[in-house]
Parts: C-alpha cells; structure tokens; sequence
C-alpha cells in the first residue's frame, strides 16, 4: 500500500508501509514465533466464566492502573517485585512506545544494535526520537566494546538491548548488560520477550534491578504463555520509572476484558508453560537437522531458529510457503528465520525445505 499525495500524512511517514509479518491462511504457520499449543479446556472454562462475570459490568470503565493485573504479574516474575514496580500494556509493542514517549522524543536519541527486533526504529520514529544504530559482531553475538563506544560517545537518552534476541536468538549476559548499564546516562531497556525460552542456566536481567535503578526489563505473555492474541506487555522497573509512564499512557489503555482474560490465564500460568521444555528441546533438535543439512544456524535462547545462508531467500521462502509452510523472512540478507511449532509442524517444515533445496534453480542460486 501507499498513502496516496492528497493524504496530508507527516511528511517523515511518506512511503512508508505498515509493520506486519505476512498473515495467510496456510496449513503451518511458523513465522510469528507463536507458541503452538493453545490453552487447555480448563483454562478456556476460566476465561469463559471470568469473562460472563465481567460483562455484567462493561458499562463501567476499568481500573485504568490495572493494579490486580499487576499484582499477579509481579507474583510470577518474583524477585521480590511489587505491584507498584510493574507495568502493563496492550503487548510489549505499546510498552515500548511509552517507555519512548516518556523517555525519548524530539531532541532525544535511542539506541541499540543490529541485526534485531525491527519495531524497534519505527518506536523512535513515531514518536520523534533520534534513532541510532549499533552493529552485532559478524557472527550477531552482542560486542560489548563496540556497543559501549558507541554509548560513550552518543550518550543516548534510551538504549534497547533483546534478550534473547529477535532474530538471533543469544541471550546477554549479566556482565553485559550491567557494563552498558554503567555507561548510559539513561535508561537501559532489557526486552525479554523470549525469556521463558532461555537455557535454565541463562539469567534473567531482572536480578539487577536493584543495582541499577534506571534498568528496565519487559515482558510479554504472547510467547510462552501462548497468550499472542489476548495482547499484554508488561515491564519490571523502579516505581519512579512506572510512575513516568502512567504519565503518557491513555486512559483506561487496558480494558476490563483483557485484564480479565490475563487473570484468568496466568491463574493457570503452570499449565501454560508446561510445553516450554518441550519447545527448547525441539528448537534445538531443529537446529542440530538444519546444520545436518549442510546449512548455517545461529544458536538460539528463543523458541525460533535463525538460519541461512542462501543467495535467494525469498525464493526459498516462497518455495516453502508454495508448500503451505510460512516461516519469516526477515533479519540479514540470506537468512531466514522458523518458529518452533508442534512436531507434526516441524516434520512439514523439514520436508518442504528438504524439497525446496532440491529445486534446480535454487540449488544453483544458492551454490
């Protein structure tokens, strides 16, 4: 689509398109990093019997902090957390707009490092932030030198840091993320979108909350919760930061309904993680067969794999899909990116690529 000349749209959204990964109606859709297995018969009776008691009163307005939503939210995460250092949106997505509308804008400069979550400029663009640009290593593993240069010299108001990170996968480690800490004069966002999906080892940012009080570590519960189409972010910071926020959010930005539904789901939260292991496990036996393959593969902390390189990937990504199998392509040139889906998914996702790489002209476009 494009916006047609006689649209007075701002002059620095022209010719830009809307964000969105494709949405098509195929048999194995594996490109949106969704978890796979939906919510049990009891966890759907829950929502259904929250969701009548509720209706009763959807003439009411919400409670606009949210503050049973985010004393549950503040349970699961531990770590000592309370209500007040937790927030909640409409999905990670428009946390992450808060933190910039509250803590970014004109004359002010957010940064982080590529190849990752692509939102992440169009955040600063929308609400008028310098946005900077750091780069990976050459093998996408975060370099913590260049990445503090890089803060030294630009000082920049907000830097984002994925964790694991999207497309990639790696996780930072907490000496990384604290030496960033102590070089920015901001805040240091730590988005942990994936974080459910991380090796047991791997830790969590929200450890170093204490220690650094401009630190800020999102969630989602679209992932692992399976919880993509209820849409709720949230975040763990010092009150102050919360405070800051509830300055720029809308009112009544979290409807009953939705506040409802997380209730209810994270009530069951053991159930719905309970196929987390299993997706590593997977993701992981997805990585080992694409490298049998002969294929390049990035090691993952996410419940997707990155994987390449091919000389033309939309060519390997529409030979796929002509198979009914959508995976992402996205992240840098020659690499593609799978969800991990259920193992009925994963054996059409082998087979179809198995045929695609078979296919004469891709076997030379990509030789």
């Amino acid at each position: 689509m494009s916006v047609p000349e006689w649209v007075p749209i701002r002059a620095d959204l022209r010719g830009f398109e809307p964000y969105g990964a494709p949405q098509l109606d195929v048999p194995v859709q594996l490109n949106v990093n969704e978890n796979p297995y939906g919510p049990s018969k009891a966890t759907a009776d829950d929502v259904a019997e929250s969701l009548r008691v509720v209706a009763t009163d959807l003439n009411r307005y919400p409670d606009r902090e949210a503050w049973a939503l985010r004393t549950a939210l503040a349970s699961y995460l531990g770590h000592g957390l309370t209500a007040d250092a937790v927030w909640a949106a409409n999905g990670s997505n428009e946390v992450m707009q808060q933190i910039l509308q509250a803590f970014g804008g004109p004359g002010r400069t957010a940064a982080s490092f590529t190849p990752t979550y692509s939102m992440y400029p169009e955040y600063a663009r929308n609400t008028h932030t310098r946005w900077l640009t750091g780069r990976r290593a050459d093998d996408f593993t975060f370099d913590v030198e260049a990445a503090l240069a890089l803060v030294t010299a630009e000082q920049p108001d907000v830097v984002l840091l994925a964790s694991p990170n999207n497309p990639t996968g790696e996780s930072l480690t907490l000496e990384a993320v604290r030496a960033v800490c102590d070089a920015a004069p901001g805040l240091v966002v730590v988005d942990e979108a994936y974080a459910e999906f991380r090796r047991p080892e791997t830790p969590t940012a929200l450890t170093l909350l204490g220690e650094h009080p401009r630190l800020v570590v999102t969630r989602t519960m679209s992932k692992a919760f399976a919880f993509a189409g209820g849409r709720v972010g949230y975040l763990a910071a010092d009150p102050a930061i919360v405070d800051a926020l509830r300055i720029v959010r809308l009112p009544y930005h979290l409807s009953a309904v939705t506040q409802t539904v997380a209730l209810a789901v994270l009530r069951h939260a053991d159930e719905m993680l309970a196929r987390v292991a299993e997706l590593r496990e997977t993701r992981d036996e997805t990585a080992r067969w694409l490298r049998e393959q002969g294929l390049e593969v990035v090691d993952s902390d996410a419940n997707f794999v990155l994987f390449g390189t091919f000389g033309d990937r939309h060519a390997v990504w529409q030979g796929l899909l002509d198979q009914g199998v959508l995976i992402r392509e996205t992240g840098p040139e020659g690499w593609l990116r799978v969800s991990v889906g259920t193992p009925e998914e994963m054996t059409a996702f082998r087979e179809a690529l198995v045929t695609t790489l078979e296919t004469p002209s891709i076997r030379q476009e990509n030789a």
